[in-house]
Protein backbone atom coordinates (compact mmCIF):
# COMPACT_ATOMS: atom_id res chain seq x y z
CA UNK A 1 0.00 0.00 0.00
CA UNK A 2 1.33 3.59 -0.53
CA UNK A 3 1.78 5.97 2.07
CA UNK A 4 -1.47 7.71 3.18
CA UNK A 5 -1.80 11.32 5.01
CA UNK A 6 -1.64 9.14 8.31
CA UNK A 7 1.28 7.68 7.28
CA UNK A 8 3.87 9.05 9.78
CA UNK A 9 7.85 8.90 9.54
CA UNK A 10 10.62 9.32 11.92
CA UNK A 11 11.53 12.89 10.66
CA UNK A 12 13.96 15.38 11.54
CA UNK A 13 13.96 19.23 10.31
CA UNK A 14 16.91 20.74 8.99
CA UNK A 15 17.85 23.62 10.41
CA UNK A 16 19.43 25.57 7.59
CA UNK A 17 18.37 25.34 3.93
CA UNK A 18 19.64 23.37 1.95
CA UNK A 19 22.23 24.70 -1.13
CA UNK A 20 21.32 22.56 -4.13
CA UNK A 21 23.68 21.87 -7.25
CA UNK A 22 21.10 23.66 -9.22
CA UNK A 23 21.74 27.16 -7.42
CA UNK A 24 18.51 26.81 -5.58
CA UNK A 25 17.54 26.23 -1.61
CA UNK A 26 15.11 23.91 -0.42
CA UNK A 27 14.10 25.57 3.19
CA UNK A 28 12.53 23.15 6.09
CA UNK A 29 14.17 19.87 4.64
CA UNK A 30 12.69 16.86 6.46
CA UNK A 31 14.33 14.49 6.28
CA UNK A 32 13.26 10.36 7.01
CA UNK A 33 15.58 7.85 8.66
CA UNK A 34 14.83 4.64 10.93
CA UNK A 35 17.96 3.68 13.27
CA UNK A 36 19.07 -0.04 14.22
CA UNK A 37 20.94 -1.28 17.01
CA UNK A 38 22.61 0.90 20.10
CA UNK A 39 24.65 3.85 19.69
CA UNK A 40 28.12 4.13 21.00
CA UNK A 41 28.36 6.48 24.03
CA UNK A 42 31.60 8.04 22.02
CA UNK A 43 29.59 7.09 18.56
CA UNK A 44 32.13 5.28 16.92
CA UNK A 45 30.28 2.74 15.62
CA UNK A 46 27.83 4.68 13.64
CA UNK A 47 27.42 3.00 9.89
CA UNK A 48 25.16 4.48 7.61
CA UNK A 49 23.33 2.21 5.06
CA UNK A 50 22.59 4.86 1.48
CA UNK A 51 19.33 2.80 -0.18
CA UNK A 52 18.92 2.34 -4.26
CA UNK A 53 16.83 3.84 -6.51
CA UNK A 54 13.06 2.49 -5.19
CA UNK A 55 14.59 1.72 -1.84
CA UNK A 56 13.70 3.54 1.45
CA UNK A 57 14.84 4.09 5.40
CA UNK A 58 13.04 0.44 5.88
CA UNK A 59 16.52 -1.46 5.81
CA UNK A 60 15.70 -4.28 7.92
CA UNK A 61 13.12 -4.98 10.56
CA UNK A 62 9.11 -4.22 8.90
CA UNK A 63 8.46 -1.77 6.54
CA UNK A 64 5.38 -0.24 8.00
CA UNK A 65 4.13 0.61 4.29
CA UNK A 66 3.95 -2.23 2.78
CA UNK A 67 4.26 -4.92 5.91
CA UNK A 68 7.24 -6.28 4.30
CA UNK A 69 10.35 -7.56 5.30
CA UNK A 70 13.04 -4.40 4.85
CA UNK A 71 14.80 -4.28 1.96
CA UNK A 72 18.04 -5.53 3.71
CA UNK A 73 16.81 -7.68 5.76
CA UNK A 74 19.63 -10.50 5.43
CA UNK A 75 22.33 -8.49 5.28
CA UNK A 76 21.65 -6.02 8.49
CA UNK A 77 20.44 -7.57 12.08
CA UNK A 78 22.09 -8.75 14.95
CA UNK A 79 24.85 -11.42 13.84
CA UNK A 80 23.76 -10.29 10.13
CA UNK A 81 26.87 -9.11 8.37
CA UNK A 82 26.14 -5.78 9.19
CA UNK A 83 25.66 -6.61 12.73
CA UNK A 84 23.65 -4.75 14.96
CA UNK A 85 24.68 -6.08 18.45
CA UNK A 86 28.37 -3.80 17.42
CA UNK A 87 27.00 -0.97 15.57
CA UNK A 88 24.66 1.57 15.21
CA UNK A 89 23.10 1.59 11.84
CA UNK A 90 21.58 4.68 10.13
CA UNK A 91 19.30 4.85 6.88
CA UNK A 92 17.34 7.56 5.47
CA UNK A 93 14.91 8.21 2.87
CA UNK A 94 16.71 10.42 0.13
CA UNK A 95 15.31 13.82 -0.90
CA UNK A 96 13.20 13.55 -3.96
CA UNK A 97 11.93 10.45 -2.52
CA UNK A 98 8.31 9.41 -1.27
CA UNK A 99 8.35 7.63 1.84
CA UNK A 100 9.07 10.94 4.19
CA UNK A 101 11.72 12.96 3.10
CA UNK A 102 10.76 15.86 1.54
CA UNK A 103 9.89 15.18 -2.09
CA UNK A 104 7.77 16.53 -5.34
CA UNK A 105 4.55 15.00 -3.00
CA UNK A 106 5.40 17.32 0.10
CA UNK A 107 3.14 20.31 0.59
CA UNK A 108 5.67 23.48 -1.05
CA UNK A 109 5.58 26.62 0.05
CA UNK A 110 2.00 27.88 -0.94
CA UNK A 111 0.37 24.53 0.65
CA UNK A 112 0.32 22.55 -2.35
CA UNK A 113 2.63 19.56 -3.37
CA UNK A 114 5.27 20.77 -4.91
CA UNK A 115 5.06 18.16 -7.85
CA UNK A 116 7.32 19.54 -10.76
CA UNK A 117 8.13 22.68 -9.42
CA UNK A 118 10.37 20.33 -6.82
CA UNK A 119 13.89 21.84 -7.83
CA UNK A 120 15.80 19.02 -9.60
CA UNK A 121 18.40 17.36 -7.49
CA UNK A 122 21.47 15.41 -7.97
CA UNK A 123 23.60 12.38 -5.75
CA UNK A 124 25.17 15.16 -4.37
CA UNK A 125 22.32 17.09 -3.23
CA UNK A 126 21.06 13.53 -2.00
CA UNK A 127 24.50 13.08 0.08
CA UNK A 128 24.06 16.80 1.79
CA UNK A 129 20.92 16.17 3.34
CA UNK A 130 22.45 12.88 4.77
CA UNK A 131 25.33 14.51 6.52
CA UNK A 132 23.38 17.58 7.63
CA UNK A 133 21.09 14.23 8.92
CA UNK A 134 24.38 13.60 10.72
CA UNK A 135 24.88 16.83 12.35
CA UNK A 136 21.60 16.90 13.80
CA UNK A 137 22.55 13.64 15.48
CA UNK A 138 25.96 14.78 16.77
CA UNK A 139 27.83 12.31 14.70
CA UNK A 140 30.24 13.65 13.61
CA UNK A 141 32.52 10.15 12.09
CA UNK A 142 30.98 7.33 10.75
CA UNK A 143 32.54 4.02 11.11
CA UNK A 144 31.70 3.19 7.14
CA UNK A 145 28.81 4.42 4.96
CA UNK A 146 28.01 1.42 2.84
CA UNK A 147 25.33 1.51 -0.64
CA UNK A 148 24.36 -0.95 -3.54
CA UNK A 149 23.33 0.79 -6.78
CA UNK A 150 22.28 4.25 -6.20
CA UNK A 151 23.11 3.57 -3.04
CA UNK A 152 26.87 2.89 -3.70
CA UNK A 153 26.88 6.07 -6.10
CA UNK A 154 25.99 7.81 -2.27
CA UNK A 155 28.89 6.52 -0.94
CA UNK A 156 31.41 7.44 -3.58
CA UNK A 157 29.74 10.99 -3.48
CA UNK A 158 29.93 11.08 0.45
CA UNK A 159 33.73 9.68 0.15
CA UNK A 160 34.46 12.20 -2.71
CA UNK A 161 32.72 15.63 -1.30
CA UNK A 162 32.43 14.28 2.74
CA UNK A 163 35.73 12.71 3.41
CA UNK A 164 36.04 13.36 6.91
CA UNK A 165 32.77 11.62 7.57
CA UNK A 166 33.41 8.02 7.13
CA UNK A 167 36.24 5.70 7.96
CA UNK A 168 35.24 2.88 5.65
CA UNK A 169 33.02 3.29 2.28
CA UNK A 170 32.07 -0.19 0.96
CA UNK A 171 30.34 0.79 -2.58
CA UNK A 172 28.46 -2.38 -4.47
CA UNK A 173 26.94 -2.75 -8.16
CA UNK A 174 27.89 0.76 -8.60
CA UNK A 175 28.97 3.51 -10.94
CA UNK A 176 31.10 6.68 -10.90
CA UNK A 177 28.98 7.88 -13.64
CA UNK A 178 25.98 6.82 -15.73
CA UNK A 179 26.63 5.69 -19.13
CA UNK A 180 24.65 6.80 -22.29
CA UNK A 181 23.03 3.42 -21.99
CA UNK A 182 22.02 3.98 -18.30
CA UNK A 183 20.32 7.55 -19.56
CA UNK A 184 18.36 5.62 -22.14
CA UNK A 185 16.87 3.80 -19.98
CA UNK A 186 15.68 6.34 -17.52
CA UNK A 187 14.59 8.22 -20.38
CA UNK A 188 12.25 5.66 -21.49
CA UNK A 189 10.61 4.77 -18.30
CA UNK A 190 10.34 9.00 -17.57
CA UNK A 191 8.57 9.39 -21.15
CA UNK A 192 6.51 6.25 -19.92
CA UNK A 193 5.32 8.37 -16.86
CA UNK A 194 4.94 11.42 -18.63
CA UNK A 195 2.86 10.15 -21.57
CA UNK A 196 0.16 8.96 -19.20
CA UNK A 197 -2.99 10.87 -19.43
CA UNK A 198 -2.89 11.32 -15.66
CA UNK A 199 0.09 12.23 -15.24
CA UNK A 200 -1.05 16.16 -15.60
CA UNK A 201 2.29 17.56 -15.63
CA UNK A 202 3.46 16.45 -12.86
CA UNK A 203 0.01 17.76 -10.90
CA UNK A 204 -2.16 14.89 -10.42
CA UNK A 205 -1.90 14.86 -6.49
CA UNK A 206 -5.67 15.26 -6.01
CA UNK A 207 -7.07 12.91 -8.65
CA UNK A 208 -5.83 9.54 -10.09
CA UNK A 209 -1.87 8.84 -10.30
CA UNK A 210 -0.11 7.94 -13.47
CA UNK A 211 -0.05 4.31 -12.42
CA UNK A 212 0.34 2.98 -16.11
CA UNK A 213 2.96 4.83 -17.10
CA UNK A 214 5.10 3.92 -14.00
CA UNK A 215 4.37 0.68 -14.25
CA UNK A 216 5.68 0.34 -17.43
CA UNK A 217 8.58 2.44 -16.25
CA UNK A 218 9.27 0.17 -13.31
CA UNK A 219 8.97 -2.92 -15.76
CA UNK A 220 11.83 -1.50 -18.66
CA UNK A 221 14.47 -0.70 -15.13
CA UNK A 222 13.46 -4.30 -13.15
CA UNK A 223 14.67 -5.96 -16.95
CA UNK A 224 18.01 -3.78 -16.53
CA UNK A 225 17.86 -5.43 -12.86
CA UNK A 226 18.07 -8.98 -14.27
CA UNK A 227 21.01 -11.08 -16.29
CA UNK A 228 19.98 -12.93 -19.01
CA UNK A 229 21.26 -16.30 -17.26
CA UNK A 230 18.85 -15.32 -14.84
CA UNK A 231 16.17 -15.04 -16.67
CA UNK A 232 16.17 -17.94 -18.81
CA UNK A 233 16.56 -20.10 -15.67
CA UNK A 234 13.56 -18.91 -13.85
CA UNK A 235 11.40 -18.51 -16.54
CA UNK A 236 12.58 -19.23 -20.02
CA UNK A 237 9.54 -19.35 -22.91
CA UNK A 238 7.28 -21.11 -20.05
CA UNK A 239 3.59 -19.91 -20.95
CA UNK A 240 1.92 -19.00 -17.76
CA UNK A 241 -1.18 -20.87 -16.74
CA UNK A 242 -2.48 -21.92 -19.65
CA UNK A 243 -1.12 -25.21 -22.50
CA UNK A 244 -0.97 -22.95 -25.28
CA UNK A 245 -0.16 -19.38 -26.57
CA UNK A 246 -3.95 -17.30 -26.91
CA UNK A 247 -2.87 -15.68 -29.88
CA UNK A 248 -3.91 -12.45 -28.40
CA UNK A 249 -2.06 -9.74 -26.17
CA UNK A 250 -3.00 -11.36 -22.30
CA UNK A 251 0.42 -12.30 -20.71
CA UNK A 252 0.81 -15.72 -22.25
CA UNK A 253 4.37 -15.98 -20.96
CA UNK A 254 5.40 -16.20 -17.51
CA UNK A 255 8.22 -13.34 -17.67
CA UNK A 256 5.56 -11.59 -19.22
CA UNK A 257 3.05 -12.07 -16.22
CA UNK A 258 5.86 -11.31 -13.68
CA UNK A 259 6.56 -8.10 -15.16
CA UNK A 260 3.52 -7.26 -15.09
CA UNK A 261 2.92 -7.74 -11.25
CA UNK A 262 6.56 -6.22 -10.66
CA UNK A 263 4.64 -2.91 -12.64
CA UNK A 264 1.55 -2.34 -10.73
CA UNK A 265 2.47 -3.55 -7.82
CA UNK A 266 5.42 -0.92 -7.55
CA UNK A 267 2.89 1.74 -7.93
CA UNK A 268 1.10 1.04 -5.05
CA UNK A 269 4.09 2.41 -2.81
CA UNK A 270 5.75 4.73 -4.97
CA UNK A 271 5.41 7.87 -6.64
CA UNK A 272 5.76 8.57 -9.81
CA UNK A 273 7.07 12.17 -9.54
CA UNK A 274 9.60 10.70 -7.15
CA UNK A 275 11.18 8.82 -10.13
CA UNK A 276 11.35 11.30 -12.26
CA UNK A 277 13.42 13.37 -10.12
CA UNK A 278 15.66 10.59 -8.26
CA UNK A 279 16.01 8.81 -12.08
CA UNK A 280 17.52 12.35 -13.29
CA UNK A 281 19.79 12.68 -10.42
CA UNK A 282 21.48 9.23 -11.09
CA UNK A 283 21.59 10.11 -15.06
CA UNK A 284 23.58 13.68 -14.14
CA UNK A 285 26.03 11.71 -11.36
CA UNK A 286 29.64 11.99 -13.17
CA UNK A 287 32.28 11.91 -10.39
CA UNK A 288 34.98 12.97 -12.57
CA UNK A 289 32.98 15.53 -14.37
CA UNK A 290 32.19 17.46 -10.31
CA UNK A 291 35.73 17.28 -9.73
CA UNK A 292 37.55 18.79 -12.60
CA UNK A 293 36.73 16.26 -15.17
CA UNK A 294 39.13 13.37 -13.60
CA UNK A 295 37.72 10.92 -11.46
CA UNK A 296 40.79 10.72 -9.11
CA UNK A 297 40.91 14.10 -8.37
CA UNK A 298 37.53 13.08 -6.50
CA UNK A 299 39.19 10.91 -4.24
CA UNK A 300 42.20 13.20 -3.58
CA UNK A 301 41.03 13.70 0.16
CA UNK A 302 40.25 10.65 0.74
CA UNK A 303 43.68 9.06 1.08
CA UNK A 304 42.47 8.26 4.80
CA UNK A 305 40.07 6.43 4.40
CA UNK A 306 39.46 2.58 3.00
CA UNK A 307 37.57 1.24 0.46
CA UNK A 308 35.77 -1.99 -0.86
CA UNK A 309 34.75 -2.20 -3.86
CA UNK A 310 32.63 -4.78 -5.31
CA UNK A 311 30.78 -6.35 -8.68
CA UNK A 312 28.83 -8.93 -10.26
CA UNK A 313 29.63 -10.99 -13.15
CA UNK A 314 26.15 -11.18 -14.81
CA UNK A 315 25.74 -7.37 -14.12
CA UNK A 316 25.04 -5.25 -17.21
CA UNK A 317 24.08 -2.47 -15.51
CA UNK A 318 26.93 -1.52 -13.83
CA UNK A 319 29.74 -3.40 -14.59
CA UNK A 320 32.84 -4.84 -13.29
CA UNK A 321 35.11 -2.34 -15.92
CA UNK A 322 33.12 0.59 -14.52
CA UNK A 323 34.42 -0.44 -11.08
CA UNK A 324 37.60 -1.10 -12.25
CA UNK A 325 37.51 2.91 -13.63
CA UNK A 326 36.95 3.43 -9.96
CA UNK A 327 39.45 1.11 -8.86
CA UNK A 328 42.11 2.72 -10.57
CA UNK A 329 41.32 6.42 -9.12
CA UNK A 330 41.96 5.30 -6.22
CA UNK A 331 45.12 3.86 -6.90
CA UNK A 332 45.79 7.01 -8.26
CA UNK A 333 46.01 8.76 -5.31
CA UNK A 334 47.09 6.18 -3.02
CA UNK A 335 43.93 5.11 -1.22
CA UNK A 336 43.50 2.02 0.52
CA UNK A 337 41.10 -0.11 -1.63
CA UNK A 338 40.54 -3.88 -1.94
CA UNK A 339 37.96 -5.11 -4.87
CA UNK A 340 36.17 -8.16 -5.75
CA UNK A 341 34.18 -9.46 -8.67
CA UNK A 342 31.50 -12.19 -7.50
CA UNK A 343 29.45 -14.83 -9.27
CA UNK A 344 26.23 -14.46 -9.38
CA UNK A 345 23.45 -15.62 -11.74
CA UNK A 346 21.06 -12.70 -10.96
CA UNK A 347 22.55 -9.59 -12.35
CA UNK A 348 22.65 -6.23 -11.24
CA UNK A 349 19.72 -7.64 -8.24
CA UNK A 350 22.62 -9.87 -6.89
CA UNK A 351 23.98 -7.37 -3.90
CA UNK A 352 19.99 -7.79 -2.69
CA UNK A 353 19.93 -11.40 -2.92
CA UNK A 354 21.09 -14.71 -1.66
CA UNK A 355 25.00 -14.64 -2.38
CA UNK A 356 26.97 -15.61 0.54
CA UNK A 357 30.23 -14.29 -0.67
CA UNK A 358 28.85 -10.61 -0.78
CA UNK A 359 27.76 -11.69 3.20
CA UNK A 360 31.45 -12.51 3.79
CA UNK A 361 32.86 -9.52 1.92
CA UNK A 362 30.87 -7.41 3.95
CA UNK A 363 31.32 -8.93 7.30
CA UNK A 364 34.82 -9.30 6.74
CA UNK A 365 35.27 -5.54 5.57
CA UNK A 366 33.09 -3.96 8.16
CA UNK A 367 33.93 -5.84 11.24
CA UNK A 368 37.93 -5.80 10.71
Amino acid sequence: MAPTSETTFRTVTLGTPLELDSGRQLADVEVAYETFGELAPDKSNAIMVFHALTGDQFVAGTNPVTGRPGWWERMVGPGKPIDTNRFHVICANVIGSCLGSTGPRTPGPGGRPYGMDFPVITIRDMVRAQMALLDTLGIERLHAVVGGSMGGMQALSCAANFPERAGRVLAIATTARHSAQNIAFHEMGRQAIMADPNWQGGDYYEGAPPAKGLAVARMAAHITYLSEEGLTEKFGRRLQDREAKSFGFDADFQVESYLRYQGLSFTDRFDANSYLYITRAMDYFDLAEEHGGLLAYAFRGAKDTRFCLVSFDTDWLYTTSDMREVVHALNAVAAPVSFVELSAPYGHDSFLLDVPALDRVVEGFIGK
